[in-house]
């Protein structure tokens, strides 16, 4: 069942934790999951409240827990929520709203709790999940179009993609947290005029604008989800940069798709934003235009159309080594939304699965990337700079057409809505290094 608003959503809910009033991306409205250690301590399973994160263990341990919230604390031991996003949505929906209570203004709990609170800034933040799989797909039909244009001004859209939820398996081992540098990779490329392709270091290293959904339950090999069933399946959301190194793809991607220009790095903001927080930012699905195929059987569902859409603003950066020499701050390349998603998570969840592909709990989705409908909104540069011919100019005169070693790129979102909190994710953000 798709997660309700409740109390928890409550505009006018405030936290004890000063930080979390207003605060742009954890609010108590939030409460993401993730896995934090310290001073290179133990890796223990964390909530963000604020500019501060608590210790799940420990406070399990003060008896705040029982019941159900009280088993989704135990299952989160050994550095990774796994078991715990096994569990299913009623025991981490009884998690966050107790969670909600204890940490609401005027909560008994809170003399407990406090001592138990550390700074975010302290803590270094992993992997959420230990990542078994990782699929990336294909949904932003702006980003399909602009891509295709270059390459099939006639035809850029391939047949098949209004018709099926286009994806390919990526490599998990590569997936890293937000913060981990990213090194330029090397690879075969071929130019047009040369007889042979060159190992050497790609020179068009690209950024992709795309939302990441952790998978919960999954399923046995052989039994597909059904799409009224595949949100029982979601267990939370992160930003996601599909790192893309565009020469080597253009030479290796044919005929099985996308192979090293895509699994040198794979950067995701470490929190799980919850299909509970983002209750209150659920929309329709786009209207398909009259022309467009309606979604085979397998894939259609009325409450889905409804609202399985996410009203998502996202927002791409770029702080160059001069940029930030002379203290400016980084550049906007791109504002975007995820209702630019021409398929739905749970539409993904049962395509996945309707061949009898299993997935399992802490698996990664990659939705592709989400570009709108004109260059300001592109989700890559490949779109933004027209394949390198229309550089783009930054506010300190430089230019880019694609990424140059030191570049730092920063994803990030922000749901908003009137009548409820605005809440985001936390940054998703690499760094270029030098191959050598």
């Amino acid at each position: 069942m798709r997660a309700q608003i409740d109390d928890t959503h409550a505009l006018d809910l405030r936290s004890w934790v000063a930080s979390a009033d207003g605060h742009s991306d954890f609010p108590i409205q939030n409460l993401p999951f993730g896995i934090v250690s310290v001073d290179g301590g133990e890796r223990r399973a964390a909530v963000a409240i604020g500019d501060q994160v608590i210790d799940l263990a420990a406070a399990r341990a003060t008896d705040l827990f029982a019941d159900v919230a009280e088993a989704a604390v135990r299952v989160m031991a050994g550095g990774e929520l796994n078991a715990f996003l096994a569990l299913g949505a009623a025991p981490r929906r009884a998690l966050r709203a107790r969670l909600s209570e204890i940490l609401r203004v005027g909560a008994p709990e809170r003399a407990r709790l406090e001592p138990l609170l550390l700074d975010r800034s302290a803590c270094t933040v992993h992997l959420p999940t230990r990542i078994g799989d990782y699929t990336d797909f294909f949904v932003g039909i702006h980003h399909a179009l602009n891509v295709g244009k270059q390459f099939r001004p006639d035809a850029p859209l391939m047949p098949n993609y209004k018709w099926v939820p286009i994806g390919y398996h990526g490599r998990a081992s590569s997936v890293v947290p937000s913060g981990t540098a990213v090194r330029r990779p090397r690879g075969q490329i071929k130019s047009a005029d040369f007889d042979a392709p060159s190992f050497i270091p790609s020179r068009r290293l690209d950024f992709e604008l795309e939302l990441g959904v952790w998978i919960g339950p999954g399923n046995d090999l052989g039994t597909p989800i059904p799409i009224a069933e595949a949100a029982d399946h979601i267990a939370g959301f992160c930003l996601l940069n599909d790192w893309s190194a565009r020469d080597i793809q253009a030479w290796e991607y044919q005929p099985l798709g996308p192979f090293l220009a895509k699994n040198f790095s794979t950067t995701v903001s470490p929190w799980i934003v919850t299909p509970e927080a983002l209750a209150p930012f659920r929309v329709a699905q786009p209207t398909r235009p009259d022309d467009d195929p309606m979604p085979l059987s397998y894939l259609a569902d009325a409450d889905d159309q409804a609202a399985g859409g996410l009203a998502i603003e996202l927002e791409v950066l770029l702080e160059t080594p001069a940029l930030a020499a002379a203290g400016l701050p980084p550049h906007a390349l791109s504002r975007s939304d995820a209702r630019h998603m021409y398929w739905t998570v749970a539409q993904l969840v049962a395509h996945h699965t309707s061949c009898g592909c299993n997935l399992n709990p802490g698996d990664l989705f990659g939705t592709g990337t989400i570009s709108g409908p004109d260059l300001t909104s592109a989700g890559s540069l490949l779109e933004a700079s027209l394949s390198g011919k229309q550089p783009i100019r930054l506010r300190n005169g430089e230019e880019r057409s694609f990424l140059e070693d030191g570049d730092q790129v920063i994803l990030k979102a922000r749901c908003t809505r009137e009548g409820a909190a605005p809440i985001g994710f936390g940054e998703c953000q690499g760094r270029i290094t030098s191959t050598n």
